[in-house]
């Protein structure tokens, strides 16, 4: 396993536990702040597939934008905290076959391969190329 491979998993594992904690948490603040560690994960992963204009997208638009207005919107909100409410799912088993069945098919696209794309070649996507291609 190379490093570059290392790190993949490590920041795949780590995007994909702060989205846990977001989805599975039981106090707003705590996944607000997990949703922020979630998408510098996102753009961490961006970096590393060599799209560094579209990391930086991420973090202005996302992190710095959504997130933070999402923790002041809840940190301004009157006591939002102070009452406890029992959340009831009803529909646990039907988003459990739905998660499943999507499991299924990411499995089966990911092992019967993919097909051979024709065409003329990519143009590299980098965030100097993008800067010479807007201003030119």
């Amino acid at each position: 396993m190379t490093l570059k491979l290392g790190i993949f998993y490590f920041l795949a594992a780590f995007t994909v536990w702060a989205s846990a904690v977001v989805v599975l948490g039981k106090n707003i603040v705590r996944s607000a702040v997990a949703l922020i560690f979630g998408f510098c994960g996102m753009a961490a992963l961006y970096v590393l597939l060599d799209a560094e204009f579209l990391a930086a997208v991420q973090v202005l638009i996302y992190v710095g934008g959504i997130t933070i207005l999402l923790l002041f919107a809840i940190m301004l909100t009157s006591r939002i905290g102070s009452t406890t409410a029992r959340v009831v799912n009803d529909q646990v088993i039907l988003s459990a076959i739905a998660a499943v069945g999507l499991l299924v098919g990411l499995i089966y696209a990911s092992t019967s391969g993919i097909p051979a794309m024709s065409g003329p070649p990519r143009l590299p996507e980098t965030a100097p190329f993008l800067g010479r291609a807007l201003l030119t």
